[in-house]
């Protein structure tokens, strides 16, 4: 008996860290985004190239897992409709998604972008009332109204302090927000595909999707400097974006759900904002202030109260 309380105490502790790593790793990505913004420079590499560089990397993991999904579970008949889904999916909520997060850290801070895109769970209760009639309560309303509120606090302290000017800042946090509208328009649409595909197939075939997407967008617009003339730093950091901040946090986080529970892998992911504002500091130069902190914790409150309150 003592061993086996061992045994599931360090199950959960390696659950634990395993959740805080993905969340820290994840958050990381747009520390990278920024800096190969940065390194890019004075010619600068736009979004859609840096979406293509990002899937082009992931794209054999995403194959590998599609592979082991196949041949580990029995893989489902997915039907012609439900194949379109998935492929719509792919690019309006995997590629879409990403595109105007990118576009959006050209103009934010990575503190800035991290907290705004963390807000998703809230516009999925929004999206759910809106279509599917879904009764909002007292605690739901209290947690909108923390979320919103620092969200507000910490757009006004970018508004009034980053150099960038306050119409980037505003059109940067504008492009962020719809990323997590569609993101959140996608959880929705695939809440009801993935009982019938799998879990793992319908990620894999949705992130493929998305780097076909990503492709062809690249292909069919102009750049000012073409995806093979890049300096090395952004190939690096593309390549870091693709493992450290896409595929290993999915990992890291499924298996530390299965370990934890859902509960409180909510309550250690929460971190993921806090750690963006702490290495945008270390890395980009970004500062830290009372007010950016007050507004993170009222956007971490509000979103774990709807989070938890769903388990």
């Amino acid at each position: 008996m003592q061993s086996h309380t061992k045994q599931a105490s360090r199950d959960a502790l390696i659950g634990a860290l395993m959740v805080l790593a993905a969340a820290v790793t994840v958050s990381s990505k747009a520390i990278m985004v920024k800096l190969a913004y940065a390194y890019a420079e004075p010619f600068p590499v736009d979004a859609s190239t840096l979406i293509a560089l990002r899937m082009a990397f992931s794209a054999p993991f995403f194959i590998a897992l599609a592979i082991w999904a196949r041949a580990s579970d029995a893989v489902p008949t997915i039907s012609s409709q439900d194949a379109w889904a998935i492929a719509l999916l792919g690019i309006l909520g995997g590629y879409g998604p990403m595109l105007l997060d990118f576009a959006g850290l050209v103009y934010v801070t990575a503190g800035l972008e991290r907290i705004i895109l963390y807000i998703y769970p809230t516009i999925v209760v929004l999206l759910s009332a809106a279509m599917f009639k879904h009764h909002i309560g007292k605690r739901v309303y209290f947690a909108l109204l923390a979320t919103y509120a620092g969200v507000a606090l910490v757009v006004g302290h970018d508004v009034l302090t980053v150099k960038s000017g306050s119409a980037e800042t505003i059109l940067g946090a504008s492009l962020v927000a719809a990323s997590a509208v569609a993101y959140a328009a996608y959880l929705i649409a695939s809440g009801r595909l993935i009982p019938r595909v799998g879990a793992s197939l319908f990620t894999a075939y949705t992130m493929l999707a998305a780097t076909v997407a990503s492709a062809a967008h690249y292909a069919t617009t102009s750049h000012q400097v073409t995806i093979l003339h890049l300096p090395t730093q952004v190939y690096l950091l593309s390549m870091l974006m693709a493992v450290v901040a896409t595929v290993l946090p999915a990992i890291l986080l499924n298996v530390g759900i299965h370990k934890i529970g859902s509960s409180k892998a909510a309550l250690i992911s929460s971190i993921g904002p806090v750690s963006t504002i702490f290495l945008a500091s270390i890395f980009l130069g970004e500062g830290i202030t009372l007010l950016q902190l007050a507004g993170t914790c009222l956007v971490l409150i509000g979103v774990l109260v709807i989070s938890l309150g769903k388990k």
